[in-house]
Parts: C-alpha cells; sequence; structure tokens
C-alpha cells in the first residue's frame, strides 16, 4: 500500500507560481509511476503530468507544456509539480497518482493509477 498526500494548493493570481508537493509514505516510490492530475468541478479528472517509472522522463498534457514540471526527490519520497504562468483555466483539484510498473502502463490513464492522494486545490483568478 502506498499512501500519499498532496500539499502546498492556494489562490494565486493569474501569472503566479505554485509548487505542489506529494509525499508517499509505505512504499519507496523510486521505482513506482507518479503522475499529477486534475478535476475541475463539473468535469472529468485530466491528465496534467507523470514521471516513467523505469527512467523517471517526463511527460506532460499539452496545455501544461513549458508551464509545468513534475519532478522527484526519491531521498524524501516525494514529487512535485512546479507551476508557472498559471491561468484561470489551471483551477481545479489536483491529485498525485502513484502506480507500480507494469508493462505498456498507460501514463495519461486515470485508471492505469493504484494509489491516489486527497487533492489540494489550486484557484487562479484573473
Amino acid at each position: 500500500q502506498v499512501q500519499l498526500v498532496e500539499s502546498g494548493g492556494g489562490l494565486v493570481q493569474a501569472g503566479d507560481s505554485l509548487r505542489l508537493s506529494c509525499v508517499a509514505s509505505g512504499r519507496t516510490i523510486s521505482s513506482y509511476a507518479m503522475g499529477w492530475f486534475r478535476q475541475a468541478p463539473g468535469k472529468e479528472r485530466e491528465f496534467v503530468a507523470a514521471s516513467r517509472w523505469s527512467d523517471a522522463t517526463t511527460i506532460y498534457a499539452d496545455s501544461v507544456k513549458g508551464r509545468f514540471t513534475i519532478s522527484r526527490d526519491n531521498a524524501k519520497n516525494t514529487v512535485y509539480l512546479h507551476m508557472n504562468s498559471l491561468k484561470p483555466e489551471d483551477t481545479a483539484v489536483f491529485y498525485c497518482a502513484a502506480s507500480a510498473p507494469a508493462s505498456n502502463f498507460q501514463y495519461s490513464r486515470p485508471s492505469a493509477y493504484a494509489y491516489w492522494g486527497q487533492g489540494t486545490q489550486v484557484t487562479v483568478s484573473s
């Protein structure tokens, strides 16, 4: 079992930056696939970014590419989402997710992940 706890959300203005943290416990995440997803009111949960389990290379949704960065600190068992140039359309609850390695792992699909945090609210005002 892996427990995930997100933090770092808040209310910011357009153009500001935030760093979300996801602290894992129960297992070492160094060999896990780690992802960030978000869900806005009335919308489905959508992929934001992921760190591959095999080599920690990163994948991003087109909507955040160039603005968001996912990173890991394996010594702290923590994954981060650095968000720059925030826009009002980034407003959502952001969730951290983890999954053990698997062949043909679909990094952008929420159903591929076994473990989820409780989410942290990010609100961007215009």
